[in-house]
């Protein structure tokens, strides 16, 4: 892997995988044995949503941010499978490009279920698991909406739907404090859902997305799971970081007060202790703080 030795901060790789071009950040490390993390974004978003936990993290460990197929900078694929299981098994062909053996995952909302189908689909590779308001238990769209979806007018709608997201509002909805809301990250987050094919991978997604995992699969991911939430998460409520607690056999959930669905914007010194202390002990002790 090519990396600027004098600078190591450069973003912008591109990777073909799987016939799908993937956008993704890598930062090293001058230690060369230095563990390796891959951070996973959700639903909407992109690598930006990391970007207050990166400073902290590179101190420590090689990472790896990537734009999942459909978001960010990464291909707007009309063949990839937008599954779930799918976009873990492409994390894994990832690494196999990169021959990268051994990895922390890292995953936020709908990234931490994505996460877990990794675990799943290589539990010796993938070490350790850390979810941020992990998306869980979400049903598969129903079939009279999956038809729709192939109507003409379906995609004039979805096009409509999202040119009037205001994505300030939004991220007043997913923030507890309003003040971190600035210009900066308005158009950080805008930027990726403002491209034209970005509509048909939406699409794509509510056609091809399965239900999440169920409970029985869940207690298939036996690898130390990190769980953390935000109290006032209004998209993923915090009974569900319970009940996701309780299906997986080897989960801690540490939930912060006064924080809501991006605990990477509003907690980034307070999760990366918790993240580092996570990483480096030796087994997965299940505890709770609340």
């Amino acid at each position: 892997m090519a990396v600027n030795k004098e600078h190591p901060f450069v973003p912008g790789y591109r990777l073909n995988v799987n016939n799908v071009e993937i956008y993704y950040e890598y930062f090293d490390h001058e230690n060369p044995d230095a563990k390796v993390i891959v951070l996973v974004h959700g639903f909407l978003s992109s690598t930006i949503s990391f970007r207050k936990l990166l400073p902290y993290l590179t101190k420590e460990y090689k990472v790896i941010a990537l734009d999942l197929p459909g978001f960010g900078q990464s291909e707007k694929s009309t063949s990839f499978i937008y599954k779930l299981s799918n976009y873990g098994q492409l994390i894994i062909d990832f690494l196999d490009k990169l021959n990268i053996q051994d990895v922390i995952l890292i995953g936020h909302s709908m990234g931490g279920q994505i996460c877990m189908h990794a675990a799943r689909k290589a539990p010796k590779r993938i070490k350790k698991l850390i979810l941020l308001g992990c998306c869980s238990y979400v049903k598969r769209a129903s079939r009279s909406l999956i038809a729709c979806s192939y109507l003409p007018l379906f995609t004039w709608g979805m096009k409509s739907w999202i040119q009037k997201k205001d994505v300030k509002q939004n991220l007043l909805a997913v923030l507890h404090d309003s003040k971190l809301v600035t210009q900066e990250m308005i158009d950080g987050y805008s930027k990726p859902i403002s491209e034209a094919a970005f509509i048909n991978c939406l699409i794509r997604l509510l056609r091809h997305r399965e239900g999440d995992m169920s409970s029985e699969e869940l207690k298939e991911v036996t690898q130390p799971v990190l769980m953390i939430w935000g109290k006032e998460d209004k998209v993923i409520p915090l009974k569900i970081g319970y009940k996701l607690k309780h299906d997986l056999p080897n989960a801690e959930l540490i939930v912060y007060e006064k924080c809501g669905h991006l605990v990477m914007e509003e907690k980034p010194e307070e999760i990366t202790k918790e993240i580092l202390r996570f990483i480096e002990q030796p087994n997965g002790v299940s505890h709770e703080i609340l």
